[in-house]
């Protein structure tokens, strides 16, 4: 059973491979180069003879002059153009979120093995940092080494090539691997598309929703030359054992990223970004590894591709994934991505915002809420509640997401206003906003740091929910001692001291007194689902 995985969160460091393209074969690449017509290597001069091509030193560039003469070249994946992605830092702090989202968006479909191999290039403007990416997604632990203690760790290991304008010869290490175009900015609206061109490469192709249907996916996992396939829908970007799709999703590629999709798509709802218009166009990660059954770093949400433990029947299969654990797992892992910070995720809140997001999706979906299932609603009540004492202080996390869901109940049911939460997220992001524009620092309006004592970022909640709710919950609050007064330490992905004083206590409640707004219709400590 799907556990909240304490440890993993920890490991948020993608190891990479730095290398820099290769210098040694570049004079024949140039020399090979004079038989096409353009830089890019796409069309032929007029009147080059079968001789000049058999001359050829460098074999890619070979193949390919060869193919362009015969009228039977495959360019397609092998040449494309790229756009640049926003970057999941500039997203993030647009968002008030984390910066989770992919950092692999351009899939490229191609899989380069190990050696020197030549990618040419157009279009990269002065100063622009673009890479080729080569991801290890087959990575596993040492021969006799438990994967669990992986010295290179669970995240992922990659290749990293500087790219620029003309020939690139990148020397592809040992493992190969899927070839990925990292091209971000912080205003890709204004970037430049490059083209990029792998001459007679190794096709494995990826799916894209948009575009292709169960056929293609078939064929696409059919004729995969790598052990993984890429694919990605409006909201989602996979990258699962080809073995795994196959046996698990056969002719349901459609359903299976249409269900992810939903899957994401609402947070997006909860979180606000449906209704304001502003859905990012990046995707989420979701992938294999070797490492551990489940959970979620930098790069996205993480599940275990082998026994024991192996989860991919869980997540590959389309009507397993919006069921149950797999449903709740991946909602728990998403809900990470999207916690805002430090506004609804201070200390104290790592384990407990996140899951906000997780019972509003897997509830969505038909499955029964997991407060319910585990009686959290009476846990909260007789160990807070009954004990007077500070949510915080409660060491079970679904005890402290009580009173966070009981106003979901509240504004989505006897409340009426089903829009509550879209716009306290809403009313954050605009409020940073305002902030950042008046100092004219984009790192500023309450992003990021999470701060050593959470009393100020609770009252603040506190009091922000009352004025967008239009509702005086102060009582409700009182109940579950987000008012308690005091000091107590505690950890939460590091050390929180909370003090609380009764000038904090007592500012904050004249603040809500003073928007003279009517009380509940109900006690809201009484909810369940």
């Amino acid at each position: 059973m799907y556990r909240p995985n304490l440890i993993a969160l920890l490991m948020l460091c993608s190891l990479t491979a730095l290398a820099q393209p290769a210098s040694t074969d570049s004079l024949q690449v140039v020399n090979d180069l004079q038989v096409f017509a353009d830089p890019l290597a796409l069309t032929l001069k007029k009147g080059v003879k079968q001789a000049r091509i058999d001359r050829m030193q460098n074999a890619a560039l070979r193949a390919t002059a060869l193919a362009l003469r015969n009228k039977n070249y495959l360019s397609a994946y092998r040449s494309a153009d790229y756009s640049a992605w926003l970057s999941p830092e500039a997203l993030g702090r647009e968002l008030m979120i984390g910066d989770g989202y992919s950092r692999y968006e351009n899939a490229t479909g191609i899989y380069l093995p190990e050696g020197n191999q030549v990618v040419l290039v157009s279009g990269i403007a002065a100063g622009k940092k673009v890479e080729l990416l080569v991801p290890n997604w087959n990575r596993h632990a040492p021969p006799g080494i438990v994967p669990t203690e992986d010295p290179a760790g669970w995240g992922i290991v990659k290749q990293s090539f500087q790219l620029k304008n003309g020939v690139n010869v990148v020397p592809v290490g040992k493992a190969g691997g899927l070839a990925y175009i990292s091209y971000y900015s912080d205003r890709p609206e204004g970037e430049k598309t490059i083209r990029v061109h792998f001459p007679n490469a190794q096709v494995n192709g990826y799916f894209d929703i948009t575009r292709n249907n169960d056929a293609d996916w078939n064929q696409l996992l059919q004729k995969a030359v790598y052990p993984m396939i890429d694919a990605k829908g409006r909201h989602i970007q996979i990258v699962y054992p080809v073995a795994d799709c196959e046996k698990y999703a056969h002719n349901r590629g459609v359903e299976l990223i249409s269900n992810y999709d939903s899957l994401v798509f609402r947070q997006h709802r909860l979180l606000g970004l449906i209704k304001y218009n502003r859905v990012p166009k990046n995707h989420i990660l979701a992938r294999v590894n070797f490492n551990y059954y489940m959970f979620r770093d930098e790069d996205g949400v993480a599940y275990m591709g082998t026994s024991p433990g192996n989860a991919m029947p869980l997540v590959v299969d389309p009507s397993r994934v919006i069921k149950g654990d797999p449903c709740w797992g991946f909602s728990h892992e998403v809900g990470h991505v999207h916690q805002v910070r430090p506004a609804l995720n201070w200390g104290g809140l790592g384990e407990v915002s996140n899951n906000i997001f997780a019972l509003y999706v897997t509830t969505s979906f038909g499955n029964r809420s997991r407060l319910s299932e585990q009686d959290n609603y009476k846990k909260a009540k007789d160990s807070i509640i009954s004990q007077q004492k500070c949510y915080l202080q409660d060491k079970d996390v679904f005890n402290r997401l009580v009173p966070f869901w009981q106003l979901q109940l509240y504004f989505s049911g006897p409340g009426m206003y089903p829009d509550f939460y879209p716009d306290l997220f809403e009313s954050i992001r605009k409020e940073a906003a305002d902030e950042r524009q008046k100092t004219g620092d984009q790192k500023t309006g309450g992003w990021g740091d999470r701060g050593e004592n959470p009393a100020s970022w609770q009252l603040a909640f506190v009091e922000k929910v009352c004025a967008v709710g239009k509702t005086d919950l102060t009582e409700f609050f009182e109940q579950y001692g987000f008012f308690k007064t005091g000091s107590f330490a505690f950890d939460d992905y590091g050390d929180y001291h909370y003090n609380m004083t009764t000038e904090m206590v007592a500012a904050t409640k004249a603040r809500i007194a003073a928007m003279k707004l009517p009380a509940p219709k109900m006690d809201l400590s009484s909810l369940k689902d």
